[in-house]
């Protein structure tokens, strides 16, 4: 019964924000491992940040610095705040979740994720 809904995304100019947002249901924020991909045309789909179960973050490098992950996890939501944005960041975000609760987070790559948001667009131009 895990559900996730993604918002937020939009078109920015070069160096500038966009937070992003994913509802969540059906998952216990304390104990389950949330994440941020994307998938841009003729890429495969990469993963963007972790957060776990007790707050621990991770994130891949090309955004390192740039992005931050979060949780809500009264109001059941993630966050990803993007600053100083490039064009390479344009792509179809996702947010997703493990399905296994686990308090460490996995490898940052989709097959280690199992529920998907329907995807938000962002687009960065230059």
């Amino acid at each position: 019964q895990v559900q996730l809904v993604e918002s937020g995304g939009g078109s920015v100019q070069d160096g500038g924000s966009l937070r992003l947002s994913c509802a969540a249901s059906g998952i216990s924020f304390s104990i389950y491992c949330l994440g941020w991909f994307r998938q841009a045309p003729g890429k495969e789909r990469e993963g963007v940040a972790a957060i776990d179960g007790g707050g621990g973050t991770s994130y891949d490098d090309s955004v390192k610095g740039r992005f931050t992950i979060s949780k809500d996890s009264a109001k059941g939501t993630l966050y990803l705040q993007m600053n100083v944005l490039k064009p390479e960041d344009t792509a179809m975000y996702y947010c997703a979740a493990v399905s296994t609760p686990r308090f460490y987070c996995p490898r940052l790559v989709p097959q280690n994720y199992n529920y998907w948001g329907q995807g938000t667009q962002v687009a960065v131009s230059s």
